[in-house]
């Protein structure tokens, strides 16, 4: 799937008709680069001279065309950034299935029900002391402050719900104007890991459910910054909120997920530029999950945020590692771009993860069935084409014969063909 790189922004459409568009837009733009490509192919092996070769490497001359469709089902990286890890089963002889049998027991009859009491009991004491400090208090910086506090204990009680064992390295950024925190993404307990050590407000996709309320009536209040993905109205007014939040040095650190969607932890797609083009000094921050017990990552397609919490809270455990990275400022003659590329290698190096050059959004996005069978049509025709050079097939025309209507009387017959 290679190319993808190379084409426009993706945009969130605003309707189905607007999805439409798009889908087409970007088939047609694969479409032209792939009938490009196998233009020049086709000149450049015309203009080579024929030169005496056995059948076999007659053959073997389709082995680029062969070498494309295999790249494209063995090196995907697109769609490995959004797979989990399967889980490796080790229960599977006589001695192993009691020990794992057992394990299964306590996780789910003791440590389960444990962690339940502890999280519904954290929860209930952080709603009755949010809301007392929230509507008693009038709006400044004790109450903030109280407020900050108190979303880091809930943080640490959700922590503590998965057995977490967090490790910190590197200093943490204080608040202050003119600063932006990014991190790689690969679930929402991202932004709680780091919320129980330092306070931070963040940009987030809003939610419905019991993520909803806990979005617009708690972390709101600590300076949260929420954004509608279907709508395209609601970005102006999200940019502008954006780079006040950065300007007041009173509120907390801003933190971005600048991957717009959460991916497997072990890949760092494409870091969008809004986050380095406020003038903002940068902290880098990288998160590597230790999947020794669970995958930490959370495919909001196929489960919930409560599934994927009760994932975490039937594991063993959650270990992760959290840096802070040296504060990166944009650089004389260096764009936005460039900028947020240099700070994702940052991030990449550290947590050890492979850096693609795809879109996250494009996750969104299928093909449609016609552009499928669009491409498995012209990979037959060439494939019956190159066979047919090697040895010719009944009922099929010869590519050498001059294709259209005989030409009229008196007009110059065409020059045959180079090999």
């Amino acid at each position: 799937m290679a190319g993808l790189s190379d084409s426009p922004v993706v945009f969130e459409p605003e309707t189905a008709q607007d999805q439409e568009q798009l889908s087409r837009a970007f088939e047609d733009h694969f479409i032209a680069q792939d009938r490009e490509h196998h233009r020049v192919s086709r000149i450049s092996k015309v203009q080579e001279p024929e030169q005496s070769c056995s059948l076999a490497m007659k053959v073997f001359d389709i082995s680029e065309l062969l070498n494309e469709g295999a790249k494209a089902v063995v090196d995907d990286t697109f769609t490995k950034c959004f797979k989990s890890t399967p889980a490796e089963q080790w229960n599977w002889n006589i001695y192993l299935f009691p020990m794992w049998l057992i394990g299964v027991c306590i996780r789910y009859l003791v440590l389960f029900p444990v962690r339940c009491a502890l999280l519904f009991g954290g929860f209930l004491v952080f709603l009755v002391l949010f809301f007392t400090v929230h509507f008693t208090l009038r709006d400044g910086e004790l109450r903030r402050r109280l407020e900050r506090s108190l979303t880091e204990f809930m943080c640490g009680v959700f922590v503590a719900s998965w057995s977490g064992v967090v490790k910190y390295h590197g200093p943490r950024p204080t608040r202050g104007p003119n600063k932006v925190c990014v991190a790689n993404h690969t679930s929402m307990i991202d932004f709680i890991i780091l919320q129980q050590v330092c306070g931070h407000a963040v940009i987030m996709q809003k939610h419905k459910g019991w993520v909803g309320f806990m979005q617009s009536q708690v972390l709101s209040s600590i300076g949260c910054i929420q954004f509608d993905r279907q709508d395209i109205k609601d970005r102006s007014t999200v940019a502008q909120r954006l780079r006040a939040h950065v300007r007041d040095g009173t509120k907390n650190p801003l933190l971005i997920f600048p991957e717009g969607t959460c991916v497997n932890n072990e890949f760092c797609v494409m870091f969008k530029k809004g986050a380095f083009d406020l003038g903002a000094t940068v902290h880098p921050i990288a998160i590597k999950y230790n999947k020794i017990f669970v995958d930490a990552f959370w495919n909001s397609r196929r489960q919930s945020f409560t599934q994927h919490l009760m994932r975490l809270m039937t594991s063993w455990a959650v270990v992760c590692d959290v840096w802070y990275l040296e504060p990166q400022e944009m650089r004389e003659n260096e764009t936005p771009e460039m900028f947020a590329e240099r700070v994702q290698e940052m991030i990449c190096r550290q947590a050890g993860i492979t850096k693609v050059r795809w879109d996250g959004m494009l996750k969104y996005y299928r093909p449609r069935p016609a552009l499928t069978e669009k491409r498995r049509m012209g990979i037959a025709a060439e494939v019956k084409e190159e066979l047919h050079k090697v040895a010719p097939l009944p009922g099929y025309p010869d590519p050498d014969d001059d294709a259209g209507e005989d030409p009229p009387e008196g007009a110059d017959s065409p020059a045959p063909r180079a090999r």
